[in-house]
């Protein structure tokens, strides 16, 4: 057994030490490595993920799969996933919808979450021990059971398919909703998901570290998921998370 509220106050912290370097270092560290197709890295993202793993590995005993080093060792069923920085285009560019995203799975099941929207001062949580809370208070998803009446969240994601039948299919899908939004962040699409201001999210092609910690939270709150791995690469997903009532 593991202690989940222990693993989530790490998890919490970790966090905040990465949001105060990317807020507080940004005119250093808001510097392009690299920008090839529709992907764009940043310093940013290799320090918030320094930070992070430091802090992890210092108090927790679970490897870790990150975005920008991948799995620092054997991951087993149970490790830390890791994105340091979620919308890193939006970070950028000073568009402030953007976050750090921390989940912890264990025995294969996504125990815990916790997505830092530092810009808002918004630090999101849940797990399978506790509800989904927005800075300490409790957050549900909405009770709308209609796609006619609902918001989606999905976006187009950096390595997915954007072949004429993909975006075809996403065209016919997107018509069914009352509303559409793509933010440019799959963790914060999923905290609104949670906490009420959208009904559900999808998209495809999209990876296990934008949405782990959005999904355990999305749960916590109330609401659901399902999700697909890609034969190619186990954390490449096809995922639907909503209110549970569409």
């Amino acid at each position: 057994m593991i202690n989940i509220r222990q693993e989530l106050e790490v998890a919490k912290r970790a966090s905040k030490i990465a949001a105060a370097l990317l807020i507080d270092n940004k005119d250093n560290i808001n510097k392009i490595l690299s920008n090839e197709g529709r992907d764009v890295k940043l310093k940013a993202d290799i320090e918030s993920e320094k930070v992070i793993k430091e802090y992890l590995l210092a108090n927790s005993n679970f490897p870790i799969l990150a975005e920008e080093s991948g799995a620092n060792q054997d991951l087993g069923n149970s490790f830390w996933v890791v994105d340091p920085l979620d919308g890193t285009s939006n970070y950028s560019r000073d568009f402030p919808i953007c976050c750090i995203s921390i989940a912890l799975i264990h025995e294969n099941e996504i125990t815990l979450g916790v997505i830092n929207d530092f810009n808002r001062g918004s630090l999101y949580e849940g797990s399978i021990d506790s509800k989904a809370k927005l800075n300490g208070a409790d957050i549900f998803v909405s009770s709308i059971d209609d796609k006619s009446k609902a918001t989606l969240a999905t976006g187009l994601p950096a390595k997915g398919n954007f072949n004429k039948e993909s975006m075809s299919e996403l065209s016919n899908e997107l018509v069914s909703w009352k509303k559409v939004r793509m933010i440019g962040s799959a963790a914060m699409s999923c905290a609104y998901v949670a906490s009420g201001q959208f009904d559900q999210y999808q998209e495809k092609g999209i990876f296990l570290w934008d949405i782990a910690a959005g999904l355990s939270i999305i749960k916590a709150a109330g609401g659901n998921y399902t999700f697909k791995s890609y034969p190619e690469d186990q954390f490449k997903l096809d995922v639907v998370a909503n209110n549970n009532c569409l």
